[in-house]
């Protein structure tokens, strides 16, 4: 039987099949005892909901429907019978089964399947103390599981720590996916021991960010690599590429930086209007038509002062390194490099002739 489209709820479910019941003729005798009782069993339950008109074998016509989520019986309103027994409530169930700790979390799975690891990741984590009388029994559990060797405790660390670094700085999950396939092609090659760790992580998440075409910059990545350098995470990511080249054979891509890939985030950390950040986008797409020899972040952060400063909301250079992360001595050196573009950059909607020329001279 298929299941059936909710109608309605009702309070007064087992008053009515018990009226009904007690109404039925002889020969539907069984029927009806069935229905007091189950309108009995409905009187002390909080979910028994009216469903729609269901042909019932016994009436010989459509009838409406009782269901009884806690039995799981479709009754039927008009004699009683059981149309369906011990059916599988497929809704969620948020019930709690938690110890007594007191703790509400309704929490009862794990995680999804990692096939990046020996198990998948449905192995069985005896969990700590928590002050009940049953804590000897968990802690000796605990001690001998921790006496075993887990082969993937090292990688279930790693992915632990390039999950929080993707937390932190905002990343969807297809690329922490992608960082936990790439740190598990260099572990599995057994020579990156010895190594900075995380530098290691945080420059599989560089990569992973690359080859996502969602790049961060190597100082973002820093800020988040628990104490890993710049120049540590230049060498774990240079020492990354040669080892993912000799496993597949061939050099591996990940991606062209364009200074167009950091604008939004950077005109959001500055707290930028819809027009400057639409300006600031078209003029650094320009830009990139000019053979100027800077890094795509310097471009971005010195066309975001150059925006900025033909706007009304005006934004101190001091400010734009800040946002961008790019040092102040480099936005104007690569402002000086832009300006003799400038007619040519910064679109003709935005500003004119004559607000280029109130610009201060590089």
């Amino acid at each position: 039987m298929t299941s059936l489209p909710l109608k309605t709820s009702i309070n007064s479910t087992h008053s009515l099949l018990i009226s009904r019941a007690e109404n039925q003729p002889n020969k539907n005798h069984i029927h009806a005892q069935l229905a007091v009782n189950s309108a009995r069993k409905f009187g002390g339950l909080d979910r028994r909901t009216v469903m729609g008109d269901v042909y019932c074998a016994d009436c010989k016509r459509m009838t409406e429907v009782v269901f009884d989520h806690a039995a799981g019986d479709t009754v039927c309103s008009e004699c009683g019978l059981v149309l369906e027994s011990h059916s599988i409530d497929e809704t969620s169930e948020w019930r709690t089964f938690a110890n007594e700790s007191g703790d509400n979390d309704p929490v009862r799975v794990g995680g999804p399947t990692n096939p990046l690891l020996t198990d998948g990741g449905l192995s069985t984590v005896i969990s700590k103390p928590n002050g009940t009388t049953s804590d000897f029994l968990t802690s000796s559990l605990g001690r001998w599981q921790n006496r075993g060797s887990n082969p993937d405790r090292s990688l279930i660390l790693a992915f632990k720590s390039i999950a929080t670094m993707s937390d932190r700085l905002g990343l969807v999950a297809t690329i922490k996916d992608r960082a936990n396939e790439i740190y598990k092609k260099v572990e599995d090659q057994k020579s990156s021991r010895g190594r900075n760790q995380d530098a290691i992580l945080a420059a599989c998440l560089y990569i992973a960010c690359r080859q996502e075409d969602k790049p961060r910059t190597v100082k973002e990545i820093c800020s988040v690599a628990n104490g890993a350098t710049k120049k540590e995470i230049g060498r774990a990511k240079e020492y990354i590429m040669k080892q993912l080249e000799l496993e597949n054979g061939q050099s591996v891509e990940i991606g062209t930086i364009h200074a167009g890939d950091f604008m939004r985030r950077f005109c959001s950390n500055l707290g930028m209007g819809n027009q400057t950040v639409k300006a600031a986008q078209e003029a650094v797409r320009k830009a990139e038509e000019f053979d100027i020899r800077r890094s795509p972040i310097s471009i971005a952060a010195a066309v975001i002062y150059i925006v900025t400063q033909l706007s009304d909301d005006k934004k101190p250079l001091k400010d734009v390194s800040l946002a961008t992360g790019v040092a102040e001595g480099t936005i104007r050196n690569s402002y000086k490099d832009l300006y003799p573009h400038l007619s040519k950059i910064i679109p003709n909607w935005y500003a004119q002739e004559d607000d280029l020329k109130n610009l201060c001279s590089p």
